[in-house]
């Protein structure tokens, strides 16, 4: 077993290049005050209480053509959830917002993911948070995957998960405890589908491990769950506001948050689901059904298409940089 010291560590660093670096564009660090953009520099205090007990919050957006698409909702909901667990960034909201700006013109690129976290900060291998005398703030800028639907146009195959969902505390706080939601993806692995979706003791629909899922039911009501058991989506939030076009239009007879129980899912017309890499997606086959609507046809191909326009189009929530 090597030991070393700070003269060989980097050194020893170089060794450790991987091929999907490549995706790391930069990375800001409170406890450095400064923007690195060599993946091997991206680094995390190993005591910051983010990395041994999950204590932090987080959030992320994407920008498309030097746009960052809803940047202020994510920031809002990235601060309240730091409230919620008793963080507070020392610096202020739009210290962040000023930092986020900073880094993506240093990055330069015209697409790309950027992912915030606030922590606890270091002070010790325990989990009192009051071991650590400061929250520290990382930024990271990494490539933008493709929404789904343009990588599968044929829509998602679904199945019910057997994860439990989080307390209503927890599930509506984005924190960086996230192995509920990781073990849902990797039941979607074993389970050889896209997606998996969640339930809670009563039996009603909740959500998938990053993602928002919602119904058309059988009478054109487009419906997610009610908010006291699921994170509130920006994505789906924005849906639902231009899901209200389609209510004007006739096309869908009104918009709500609902319970959705199994039998709902069995008789509605389609399931959609929502996120901020994926957008708007159609699913194909949920368990043993198929739904009969068309993708190309269906409510989640429009708003899908709305969505779109918007992170193109729209300047009110687009923020130039």
């Amino acid at each position: 077993m090597k030991v070393i010291d700070f003269s060989r560590y980097h050194d020893m660093l170089q060794k450790t290049r991987h091929a999907w670096h490549k995706n790391y564009y930069a990375m800001y660090s409170s406890v450095l005050d400064c923007v690195v953009t060599d993946p091997l520099m991206m680094q995390v205090p190993v005591d910051d209480h983010l990395v041994h007990r999950g204590d932090g919050v987080f959030d992320m957006f994407k920008c498309v053509q030097r746009g960052a698409f809803q940047m202020e909702a994510h920031l809002k909901r990235l601060n309240d959830s730091a409230h919620a667990i008793g963080l507070e960034w020392r610096s202020g909201l739009d210290s962040v917002r000023s930092v986020v700006m900073d880094v993506l013109r240093t990055v330069d690129r015209d697409d790309c993911s950027v992912k915030l976290m606030i922590s606890r900060g270091p002070g010790s291998f325990t989990a009192n948070p009051f071991d650590c005398p400061q929250a520290q703030l990382y930024i990271l800028v990494y490539s933008l995957t493709p929404p789904f639907m343009k990588r599968h146009p044929q829509g998602a195959v679904v199945r019910r998960s057997s994860i439990q969902v989080k307390e209503p505390r927890f599930a509506t706080t984005k924190t960086c405890n996230y192995l509920p939601n990781a073990m849902m993806k990797y039941e979607a692995h074993e389970m050889g589908v896209d997606f998996v979706v969640a339930f809670d003791a009563d039996g009603h629909m909740a959500e998938g491990g990053t993602e928002n899922f919602g119904i058309i039911s059988k009478d054109g009501d487009l419906y997610f769950p009610k908010l006291d058991r699921i994170l509130r989506g920006i994505t789906m939030t924005r849906v639902m506001e231009l899901a209200n076009q389609l209510v004007t239009q006739g096309k869908l007879r009104s918009v709500a948050f609902h319970d959705i129980t199994p039998k709902d899912i069995d008789e509605a017309r389609e399931m959609i689901i929502t996120g901020t890499t994926i957008d708007v997606v159609a699913v194909r086959r949920y368990e043993e059904k198929d739904f009969p609507v068309s993708v190309k046809d269906s409510i989640a191909a429009q708003l899908n298409q709305m969505l779109e326009n918007d992170i193109f189009n729209n300047s009110a929530l687009r923020t130039a940089y």
